[in-house]
């Protein structure tokens, strides 16, 4: 088959994050299967407009914006046996383009990060991903990450929803697990609230955080953490050996996000026997959290991480209730749930076909 994937992003981009990671991991897959795999995504400074990566075509132009009109042209003018649409709070509606089946993966919904894009924008982009979308798309197969995720599009009236977990890469590194350091790994946007992370420490005097991961946000992460620099270390983006050396250092992983579809990085951490804190009102956390401690308020988040920094034996405990958790993923069966999702997508639109 020739499959297209869209995504505003890929992971070389500078913002490029967990869901765009889970879409080429699942093209991987793809294309190790015998497919012909394209990913369409925007440019970045740098970019190529084109290149071969992991037996992905990628495919690239336009911006933040203008990503979305130049692939619905783009795609116009092309033949795809499949099509996965990704909504990172709306899709391409890329339906109104091709006559192949279209598959949307969403890994959750975004009410509370649309109001960062301003009153007039959030308003259009919300109304967009919970009526325009799940109108267009009524009769289509959506693909999340967790039950909370499926659950949120069931009630925008999403009715075919399939949900495929996140793998996760088992890196051979190691590294002595230090007392009283913890870690966050993140995109550095402002939902992901990584000011929770610097305030335990600020809270904590032995306390030490390293964070992993970039974003438009560093700047302002940098300065919020003037007063405990010599504590918070920002190490950017890191190579995928360094990430995870980073994570088994650690005692603890901080992920204090509003929200999150799954939260791949629990996962990464609890490889290494790292337990997480985050909110539970986070959505996805609640189901890739286990061996972990999921909080209501700010305050509860704090008095957390003081618990098990202080308490070993328990954040022991913990942490291989997390390894234990960890070890169960794959994107080897993540891959080969999509081929099936995308297989199928394609003889239904086949057998809808007239004969003759």
């Amino acid at each position: 088959m020739k499959v297209l994937l869209l995504c505003w992003r890929d992971t070389s981009h500078p913002q490029g994050g967990g869901s765009e990671r889970y879409l080429e991991r699942v093209g991987e897959y793809l294309s190790a299967c015998g497919h012909e795999v394209t990913f369409r995504t925007a440019c970045y400074p740098g970019s190529l407009k084109q290149e071969q990566r992991g037996g992905i075509t990628f495919s690239r132009a336009g911006g933040r914006f203008s990503v979305y009109p130049r692939a619905l042209l783009w795609l116009w003018r092309r033949r795809f046996d499949v099509v996965v649409d990704t909504q990172n709070g709306i899709p391409f509606f890329a339906r109104l383009a091709t006559r192949a089946p279209v598959v949307v993966l969403s890994h959750h919904c975004h009410r509370e990060q649309w109001p960062v894009a301003g009153r007039l924008l959030g308003r259009v982009g919300w109304w967009l991903e919970s009526k325009v979308a799940p109108f267009v798309y009524r009769n289509a197969q959506w693909v999340t990450v967790s039950e909370p995720s499926a659950a949120e599009l069931r009630a925008l009236g999403v009715h075919r929803v399939a949900i495929i977990r996140n793998g996760v890469d088992r890196v051979d590194a190691s590294a002595a697990q230090e007392s009283f350091r913890m870690v966050t790994l993140s995109r550095l946007v402002p939902h992901k609230h990584i000011e929770h992370a610097i305030d335990a420490v600020r809270a904590i005097p032995e306390a030490h955080l390293d964070v992993i991961g970039s974003g438009w946000w560093s700047d302002r992460l940098r300065a919020y953490a003037a007063d405990v620099a010599d504590r918070v270390h920002f190490h950017g983006h890191v190579s995928e050996r360094r990430k995870h050396e980073l994570l088994a250092r650690a005692c603890l992983h901080l992920m204090p996000s509003a929200k999150e579809g799954w939260g791949l990085a629990v996962i990464e951490a609890g490889l290494h026997g790292v337990p997480t804190i985050g909110y539970r009102s986070s959505g996805g956390l609640r189901d890739s959290v286990r061996g972990g401690l999921l909080v209501d308020t700010h305050a509860d988040f704090l008095a957390a991480t003081r618990l098990l920094l202080f308490h070993a034996q328990r954040r022991q405990t913990l942490g291989a209730i997390a390894r234990d958790y960890a070890q169960q993923f794959s994107w080897e069966e993540t891959g080969r749930r999509f081929m099936q999702i995308i297989g199928t997508a394609n003889q239904e639109k086949m057998s809808a076909q007239p004969k003759g």
